[in-house]
């Protein structure tokens, strides 16, 4: 088997790996097809320190998202029971049903705290009554928010 070379990828190259990645090609890749493509470039001790110090910084951005995350998690925590306002009908049961949405906005209102609603996980509700939902606010961080269904403003029960 022929000696291989060391390139570091500019851009994603499907099979091969993402940019910055540091492979190991056959010669006559890199030099008749990644590098003339403008794929990777041959590595050299100084593009490899540069790769290095690339991954580091972007290690730290990762670990202050993941903090950030951890310290919002914290927040939400704290916040107490948040209460969702819904008309209702016969037998304690609500008209519509309570939505992602509703409850980001909730958070939004009476915790100023600003939440993605796609990241949010709402059981079935159908009636008044305490639940929780699940908030994922990064991949590792997942929050649990308890809230109250009660009537709207004005509704007797």
């Amino acid at each position: 088997m022929a000696n291989r070379v060391q390139v570091v990828l500019n851009k994603d190259v499907s099979k091969l790996g993402r940019s910055g990645d540091l492979v190991d090609v056959a010669p006559g890749y890199a030099r008749n097809y990644l590098v003339p493509q403008g794929l990777a470039v041959n590595a050299t001790p100084g593009i490899i320190k540069q790769v290095e110090m690339r991954r580091e910084q972007e290690r730290q951005k990762l670990l202050e998202i993941k903090q950030q995350a951890e310290a919002k998690k914290v927040a939400l925590a704290t916040v107490g029971r948040l209460i969702i306002r819904k008309t209702v009908g016969e037998n304690n049961a609500i008209f519509g049903s309570v939505t992602a949405q509703d409850v980001a906005e909730v958070i939004q209102e009476q915790a100023g705290q600003e939440v993605d609603r796609r990241g949010i996980t709402v059981p079935d509700i159908s009636t008044l009554g305490m639940y929780k939902a699940e908030i994922k606010l990064h991949p590792e961080v997942t929050a649990e928010i308890e809230f109250e269904v009660a009537p709207a403003k004005g509704e007797a029960v």
